[in-house]
């Protein structure tokens, strides 16, 4: 009779948004765009990542990210191993090169690693495991605001010139990721309310959000079909691909954990800087990798959408485990719900708490 309730808890640890992603790719592998719709997807793909950093800019108020000042230090741990951290350990998988991963498969992952953190998902499961949901919030917001200009530097960095990254990605970045932020923020501050309510309303920004990743995916995709990109991906690299992302959150979350133990984190903001310093955002990732990387962007997102569904399947787990142990006060439940559309974390069994 237990057999519902199991299979309930098994679906909730998909996003459904990955179930459309996984439709875009079918649909980009069974009818890609060729000619002059590929040239009409690429630049609706280029126009909708302008919008979607616009809105970016009127959503992110300034007073949000100043009033977050005070947990300085966790702020500076979140960033640390978002954007120092994370690209070192990437680097290290270039030892996988070329026997088990190809160059463009590591170039996908050093980019994965490069990515700002995600800020709905780790405030859902910071708020599941009853940590500190402002601090979280904050992290997310300071983490996607430097992302925008350190992304694509440590990128063209670490990645270098031998793929075309830098002239291409870094020539768009002041056109399509810095010009419309900027623009946002100026909008904020001078028509305000019309364009701040319309970016603020949870319906349309999801729609925007979704929107533009699955025509960036399609794009991407459809350009690796037609030019015969999948063809080198074997079933054997795809895999070491996903035993490397998964070694990677799991390295992530162990010095995550151990690191806020050791500098003395209170257990509230030690579980926002688990959850905000071992995730990367799809919805930033995405987007910039179309911009940065452009016809090159096929194997280079396919690695952050793996990591995207990994990282939500284990931080699912170890959100509710961090409820179920997390010290019980006279007149709270015991464990917050997330809000409507985020992910939802089954439950697992009992154990001593890791954070």
């Amino acid at each position: 009779m237990a057999r519902p309730h199991r299979l309930s808890g098994l679906l909730r640890l998909f996003d459904p948004f990955v179930v459309l992603l996984l439709g875009t790719v079918a649909l980009a592998a069974l009818l890609p765009a060729r000619g002059p719709a590929a040239e009409a997807v690429g630049t609706s793909a280029q126009v909708g990542v302008g919008l979607l950093f616009l809105l970016y800019g009127t959503r992110l108020a300034p007073r949000e990210a100043v009033a977050g000042l005070r947990h300085w230090r966790l702020h500076l741990t979140v960033l640390a191993r978002t954007f120092a951290l994370f690209p070192l350990l990437g680097l290290a998988a270039g030892g996988l090169v070329p026997h088990a991963l190809t160059e463009e498969l590591w170039h996908g992952l050093l980019f994965l690693c490069v990515v700002p953190s995600t800020v709905q998902s780790s405030i859902a499961f910071t708020s599941v495991a009853r940590g500190n949901v402002p601090a979280a919030i904050c992290a997310g917001t300071y983490s996607s605001l430097l992302g925008i200009v350190l992304t694509p530097l440590l990128a063209g960095v670490l990645i270098g010139t031998t793929t075309g990254f830098s002239a291409h990605g870094l020539s768009a970045l002041g056109t399509q990721l810095l010009g419309p932020f900027l623009a946002g923020q100026l909008l904020r501050r001078r028509v305000g309310g019309l364009i701040y309510r319309v970016a603020r309303h949870r319906a349309v920004a999801g729609l925007a959000d979704r929107g533009v990743i699955l025509l960036v995916v399609y794009a991407a995709f459809s350009r690796g079909v037609t030019d015969g990109v999948w063809q080198e991906l074997s079933p054997g690299r795809l895999a070491v691909l996903g035993a490397s992302e998964a070694v990677l959150l799991a390295v992530m979350l162990t010095l995550t954990t151990w690191g806020s133990r050791m500098l003395g984190f209170a257990r509230e903001d030690r579980i926002a800087l688990v959850f905000a310093g071992s995730k990367k955002s799809l919805a930033a990732g995405l987007p910039m990798a179309a911009v940065l990387f452009g016809p090159d962007a096929a194997l280079a997102v396919l690695p952050l959408m793996l990591f995207h569904q990994l990282q939500l399947v284990v931080c699912a787990v170890l959100a509710r485990r961090l409820a179920r142990t997390a010290p019980h006060r006279d007149g709270e439940p015991q464990a917050e719900e997330p809000r409507a559309g985020a992910p939802q974390p089954p439950g697992s069994t009992r154990r001593a708490s890791p954070v």
